[in-house]
């Protein structure tokens, strides 16, 4: 008897519905009368919600002054916004310019105002401008949790909050298994835009059901060992990875074993060379987005063609002493965008992962056929570029 399981309808409702129930605890809703909350009686029923920090904050009436924090929340809030994606925005982080030029250049192109967007600081927690943030007079802001934006203890919080604007913080990067859909009804809510958000939920819980409902019996000794080797390249040394969080629990639940989990204490962290060809993993996966001239790393994203993504890859996997790598030794070698790390179309790793580790039990799987799908129900731009690498490019002969 095989141990996996067969896709039917009844095995991907049952796994469906699992998903649902376990990722619905993270989020709450309620709704309070407005002459039991005092302070809000201008409104006829107060909504609040819990976000991802543990925060109950009150449901803004008709947000239009919208400011996020990392800029990348907008690949989160454009899912929701239909062909308007920028219309409400009054301010943001420069990362996604600086991180990620290629998505803000195809933005750019449909929606030429993103340049005109004013700044609140830079790709840093560090380089936010308070002054700057509050002179926008937003009614909403949207920030990470354990990002790279303002904190939840950050005194920009309060202050945006004494002045009548509602914070949220959603987390697509921490914990995203947990906390992506429930960000997700989050931002829901607080747009006002809950059928939206639960049309994508429904997509993502109906595409990660039938991954586990192949992989969810495989026996753990039978599961491949997996090392995801994050912005591949960019820091010159070995190696940047995820273990307990982030990539690690994309991994986790494609039915791969993330050899780093049990090196790494938190999210993530650096492993040695050496740690990396003790651990022997099966599959190597680099990932990388935009690179700088000279760097060896790897060239995935919008815009970026497959022979460049796949010599890239090549060229990654060339580098002096990785042969050592049993995975990359065997051949089993792969690419992956690195902002999938980050927003809500992690779905699109989670499937490519589980066909990399199981290629035969997802040969029907059409990873393409997902993200063609996402960008065409959910998104405004086009999905022109390479996002993953299912192989290098073939050697010179």
């Amino acid at each position: 008897m095989s141990m996996f399981r067969i896709f039917t309808p009844r095995r991907l409702r049952f796994a469906a519905l699992a998903l649902a129930t376990c990722m619905a605890g993270a989020l709450s809703f309620n709704a309070a009368r407005a002459e039991n909350a005092p302070g809000l009686a201008t409104l006829d029923a107060a909504q609040t919600v819990t976000d991802v920090a543990g925060r109950t904050v009150r449901v803004p009436q008709n947000p239009r002054r919208i400011l996020l924090g990392e800029s990348r929340l907008l690949m989160a809030v454009a899912l929701l916004e239909g062909d308007h994606p920028l219309a409400n925005i009054v301010g943001w982080q420069g990362d996604l310019k600086n991180r990620d030029p290629q998505t803000f250049d195809v933005y750019a192109k449909k929606f030429p105002q993103i340049n005109d967007i004013p700044l609140i600081g830079k790709a840093t927690e560090s380089s936010v401008s308070d002054e700057k943030a509050l002179s926008l007079k937003p009614d909403l802001a949207i920030f990470t949790f354990g990002g790279e934006g303002p904190g939840q203890y950050n005194a920009l919080v309060k202050q945006l909050e004494a002045t009548g604007t509602v914070v949220v913080f959603v987390d697509f990067r921490i914990h995203p298994m947990q906390n992506t859909l429930a960000s997700m009804k989050l931002l829901g809510e607080v747009l006002h835009r809950n059928e939206q958000a639960d049309a994508y939920i429904k997509f993502y819980q109906e595409h990660v059901a039938r991954v586990q409902s192949v992989v969810a019996s495989v026996p753990d000794a039978q599961r491949p060992k997996v090392f995801i080797d994050m912005l591949a390249g960019s820091w010159g040394v070995c190696c940047h990875t995820a273990g307990n969080g982030s990539f690690g629990e994309f991994i986790k639940v494609a039915g791969g074993r993330n050899i780093a989990a049990d090196l790494l204490p938190g999210v993530l962290g650096d492993i040695s060379m050496e740690q990396l060809i003790v651990a022997k993993p099966d599959i190597y996966v680099a990932d990388g987005t935009w690179t700088r001239p000279g760097v060896t790393a790897l060239r995935v994203g919008a815009l970026t063609s497959e022979q460049d993504a796949e010599q890239s890859l090549s060229a990654l996997v060339a580098r002096p002493g990785y042969d050592a790598i049993k995975a990359i030794h065997d051949g089993r070698v792969f690419g992956i965008w690195h902002n999938y790390y980050d927003s809500p179309y992690n779905i699109i790793a989670i499937e490519a992962f589980a066909k990399w580790f199981y290629p035969a039990q997802f040969k029907d799987l059409s990873v393409k056929a997902t993200h063609d799908e996402m960008y065409r129900r959910f998104l405004a731009v086009p999905s022109d570029g390479t996002y993953w690498v299912d192989h290098p490019a073939p050697a010179k002969g």
